[in-house]
C-alpha cells in the first residue's frame, strides 16, 4: 500500500511543475512585454501566455493512443524532458520567438502530465483509497502554483528582476521528476498486462501492494482486457458446506455452485436466488422508494447508488465473502509457493494441457492457465493426489465435485470479489457443452432474519460460527474466453494466452454502449467545470483584494503594485490547500457524487452574491468584505470538488483498452473549453458586464448540478473493472429501456 502513495506522489509532481509554470509566466509577463515593447503589441503578449494552452491542446489529440501502444510510463518520461528543455530554452529566450518556441515546449509537457498522471495514478492506486491518491495532482498543481508566486514574488523586489531566471528555474524540479519517472516509477500494470506482459506486471503489483500474493488482483486485470459484452446481475446465497452435504446433496441439486478453499476440508456452497437481490431489482426497476420521483435518473446512477446504500461500506483487500479463502492460486498447506499462473519460466502441469499463447508471442513461456484447471464431464471419476502439492489444488480442492459447477474466487478489493464459473449442459446434439463465466461478487446488506437458518439451503444446518450471506454478481463472459476453442472440446477452460487479447485500441470500441455512455458522463462533466466559473473568479480576484484594502496596505509596506498583486494571488493559492487536503480526506469516504452535489451548491450561492453586490449599491468596505468572503468560499470549495473530480472520474470510468484514447478525448475537451472561456471572458465582460458574467457561471453551476444528480455515479471504492462492467450493464438498461 505504501509503494502505491509513494508512486502517486512521485507521478504527481508533473502536475506540480504545471501549477508552477501556471504562477510563473502570470508574473514573468509583467516584465517581458517592458523588455520586448509589447504594450502596443497585444496579440503577441497573449501568445506567449497562450502558447502552452495551445501546444497542451495539440499533444493532447494524439497523447491517448500513443499512451495505449507504448506505455504511461514512457509518456511521464516524455513530459519530464520536455519540461526541462522547454526550461532552458525560457532561460536563454534572445527574442520573442524562441520564447513562443520554448512556451510550445512547456505546453506539450503540461498537456501528456494533465492527461495522464491521472491514469497512471488511477490504474496503479488501491481501490480503498484511489480518490485519495488521485486528488494529490491537485493538491501538488496548487502547491507548486504557491511555491512559484513565492519565488517570484521575491524576485520582482529586486532592482532589476530577471524574468528569464523565473522562467528558467522550471528546469531545475523537472530534473528531479525526470530522475524519479526514469529510476523510480514502474509501469502501469494495467498496461502490462494489457500487452501479455503477465511477469513484469506481477512484479510491479508485488512492489505497489507490498506483499507477494496478488494472484487475485492479476486475474481482475486480465478480466478488464475486455469491452462490451453481454453481462447480467444475478443473486447468490453463499455459505460453508459440512461434509453430508458435500457426500450426499449437491450432486443432486443442479442450481447449486460449489466453492472450494485451497485446504483440504474447506469449500462452500451457493445457491443463485430469484428475484431477491436489491441489485437487481433496481438494476430492472430503478429506485424503489421513488421510482415515479426519480424517472429522469439515469438508472446508471441508481444502479451504482444501490451498491453503496446497500453493501458493506467496508471493504479490503482481503476476501469478506469467504474469509477463510486464501488465492485460489496458492498453495494448499504451509508449503511454499513455486508454481504461479502467471510466471513465465514455470513449466506448465499435465501435458495434455496446451498453453493457447503462440509460441512467437512477447512473453511466450507462460506456462500455466490463468486460473487453476476445472473439471469436465472427461475428469469426474479422478482421484485426487496428494495433499500439499498444486496438482492437490486442482484435483483435489477444485476437482473433488460431481457437481456441474464450480468456482475459483479471489478478493480484489473493495469487499469485491473474483470468481469463476464452469458449467455443462446438454447441446442440441446431446453432448455435454462446458459454460466458462467470470463474476464479481459483493455482499449485500439484508436484514438478519433473512441470515442464518433461515435461508439455509434444503439438507444444510447452519454453521455454528458463521452465517450464509447474501451476495450480488455481475455475471458475464471472461476476456480470454475463446469460443474457438470451445468448438475444439478442451480439456478444462476454453481460454487464450493474455497476450493473444494484447489488441490496440480500436475506434469501434468506442462505439458499445458502456464507452459511449462513459464518453458522455467525461466529456459532460469537463465542458461543465470550464464553464463553470474558475477563470472569471481568478482574473477578478486581484479586484476584489484590491477593494477590501489589501492593495493599500502592501503600498503602505513599500510593496509596488506588481508585486503586490503576485502576493495577493499567492495567498489566494495559499488558501486552498487546506481544503485540497480535506477533499483528500472525504474522497474515498463521502465519494465522488456526494462531494460534488454537496459543493456545487456553494459555488452557486457564492456567485449569485458577486452578482447581488456588483448590481447592489453598498457602502466599499461592506461591498469588499461580502466579496472577498464570497471568492474565498468559491475557491475553497470548488477545489474540495469541481476542481479534481472530473479528472478522477475520467480516469476511472473507461475500459483498460481504451482508457488512453477516451481520457485524451476528456482532455481535449478541457483544453479546447479553457481556451474559450479564457479568451472569451474578456468580451464577455465588455458586452454583459461583471454581474451578467457571474449570473451566467451561476447558471451552469445550476446545471452541473442536476446533471451530477442525474447522470453521474458514485465510484469510490470500486476497482475499475467493476465499474466498468457497470457501465456497461447500466448503458445497455437505457437502451433496452428506448426500446419499450
Amino acid at each position: 500500500m505504501s509503494g502505491a502513495v509513494l508512486v502517486a506522489v512521485a507521478a504527481a509532481i508533473g502536475n506540480l511543475l504545471q501549477g508552477w509554470d501556471n504562477a510563473t509566466i502570470a508574473g514573468a509577463v509583467l516584465y517581458i512585454k517592458k523588455e520586448f515593447k509589447l504594450e502596443s503589441e497585444p496579440t503577441i503578449e497573449g501568445l506567449i501566455v497562450a502558447m502552452s494552452l495551445i501546444g497542451a491542446t495539440c499533444i493532447t489529440t494524439c497523447s491517448g493512443g500513443i499512451s495505449d501502444c507504448l506505455g504511461r510510463r514512457p509518456m511521464l518520461i516524455i513530459s519530464s524532458v520536455l519540461y526541462f528543455l522547454s526550461g532552458l530554452v525560457m532561460l536563454w529566450s534572445p527574442n520573442v520567438y524562441i520564447l513562443l518556441l520554448a512556451r510550445l515546449l512547456d505546453g506539450f509537457g503540461v498537456g501528456l502530465a494533465v492527461t495522464l498522471v491521472p491514469v497512471y495514478i488511477s490504474e496503479t492506486a488501491p481501490p480503498e483509497i484511489r480518490g485519495l491518491l488521485n486528488t494529490l495532482p491537485q493538491f501538488n498543481g496548487s502547491i507548486g502554483m504557491f511555491l512559484s508566486y513565492c519565488m517570484v514574488f521575491g524576485m520582482s523586489l529586486m532592482t532589476l528582476p530577471n524574468w528569464r531566471l523565473m522562467l528558467g528555474v522550471l528546469s531545475i524540479p523537472s530534473l528531479i521528476y525526470f530522475a524519479l519517472t526514469v529510476f523510480f516509477l514502474p509501469e502501469s500494470p494495467r498496461w502490462l498486462v494489457s500487452k501479455g506482459r503477465m511477469t513484469e506486471a506481477k512484479k510491479v503489483l508485488q512492489r505497489l501492494r507490498g506483499r507477494e500474493d496478488v494472484a487475485g488482483e492479476m486475474a481482475l486485470l486480465v478480466e478488464g482486457l475486455g469491452v462490451g459484452g453481454e453481462t447480467s446481475i444475478e443473486e447468490y446465497i453463499i455459505g460453508p458446506a459440512n461434509e453430508d452435504i458435500l457426500d450426499h446433496d449437491i450432486s443432486d441439486d443442479k442450481d447449486r455452485i460449489k466453492l472450494y478453499g485451497p485446504e483440504e476440508g474447506l469449500s462452500w456452497v451457493a445457491r443463485p436466488v430469484n428475484g431477491q437481490s436489491t441489485l437487481g431489482i433496481v438494476s430492472r426497476y430503478g429506485s424503489m422508494a421513488s421510482q415515479s420521483a426519480l424517472s429522469l435518473v439515469d438508472p446508471l446512477v441508481t444502479l451504482f447508488g444501490s451498491v453503496h446504500e446497500k453493501l458493506p461500506e467496508t471493504g479490503s483487500m482481503r476476501s469478506t465473502l469467504f474469509p477463510h479463502f486464501g488465492s485460489m492460486f496458492s498453495m494448499a498447506g504451509n508449503q511454499a509457493r513455486n508454481e504461479e499462473w502467471d510466471e513465465e519460466s514455470v513449466v506448465r502441469e499435465g501435458e495434455d494441457y496446451q498453453s493457447d499463447g503462440a509460441a512467437g508471442d512477447s512473453d511466450d513461456n507462460l506456462q500455466s492457465p490463468l486460473i487453476s484447471r476445472q473439471t469436465t464431464s472427461m475428469e469426474k471419476d479422478m482421484v485426487p493426489t496428494a495433499h500439499g502439492s498444486l496438482t492437490n489444488l486442482r484435483h483435489g480442492s477444485l476437482m473433488q465435485a460431481n457437481a456441474g459447477e464450480q468456482v475459483g474466487s479471489m478478493g480484489i478489493g473493495g469487499g469485491w470479489q473474483l470468481a469463476w464459473k464452469w458449467s455443462e449442459k446438454e447441446g442440441q446434439d446431446g453432448k455435454k457443452e462446458g459454460g466458462f463465466k467470470r463474476i464479481y461478487l459483493h455482499q449485500e446488506g439484508i436484514p438478519g432474519s433473512r441470515r442464518g437458518s433461515v435461508v439455509s439451503l434444503p439438507g444444510a444446518d447452519a454453521p455454528a460460527d458463521g452465517e450464509y450471506v447474501q451476495a450480488a454478481a455481475l455475471v458475464s463472459q471472461p476476456a480470454l474466453y475463446s469460443k474457438e476453442l470451445m468448438k475444439q472440446h478442451p480439456v478444462g477452460p476454453a481460454m487464450v494466452h493474455p497476450a493473444e487479447t494484447a489488441k490496440g485500441p480500436s475506434w469501434n470500441d468506442l462505439f458499445e454502449p458502456g464507452v459511449k455512455h462513459a464518453l458522455v458522463v467525461g466529456v459532460g462533466i469537463q465542458i461543465l467545470q470550464q464553464f463553470s466559473g474558475i477563470n472569471g473568479v481568478l482574473y477578478y480576484t486581484p479586484q476584489i483584494l484590491e477593494q477590501a484594502g489589501v492593495g493599500v496596505l502592501l503600498s503602505n509596506l513599500g510593496i509596488s503594485s506588481s508585486s503586490a498583486s503576485l502576493l495577493i494571488s499567492g495567498i489566494t493559492t495559499l488558501l486552498m490547500l487546506p481544503s485540497i487536503a480535506v477533499a483528500m480526506r472525504l474522497m474515498d469516504v463521502a465519494g465522488r457524487r456526494s462531494l460534488l452535489l454537496t459543493t456545487l451548491p456553494v459555488l452557486i450561492i457564492s456567485l449569485l452574491i458577486l452578482v447581488i453586490g456588483s448590481v447592489v449599491k453598498m457602502g466599499n468596505v461592506v461591498h469588499a468584505a461580502i466579496s472577498t468572503v464570497s471568492v474565498v468560499l468559491y475557491f475553497c470549495f470548488f477545489v474540495m470538488g469541481f476542481g479534481p473530480i472530473p479528472n478522477i472520474l475520467c480516469a476511472e470510468i473507461f475500459p483498460t483498452r481504451v482508457r488512453g484514447i477516451c481520457i485524451a478525448i476528456c482532455a481535449l475537451t478541457f483544453w479546447i473549453c479553457d481556451i474559450i472561456v479564457t479568451y472569451s471572458l474578456p468580451v464577455l465582460l465588455k458586452s454583459v458586464g461583471l454581474a451578467g458574467v457571474f449570473g451566467m457561471y451561476a447558471v451552469v453551476c445550476v446545471i452541473s448540478w442536476v446533471f451530477v444528480f442525474l447522470k453521474v455515479p458514485e465510484t469510490k471504492g470500486m476497482p475499475l473493472e467493476v465499474i466498468t462492467e457497470f457501465f456497461s450493464v447500466g448503458a445497455k438498461q437505457v437502451a433496452a429501456a428506448k426500446n419499450n
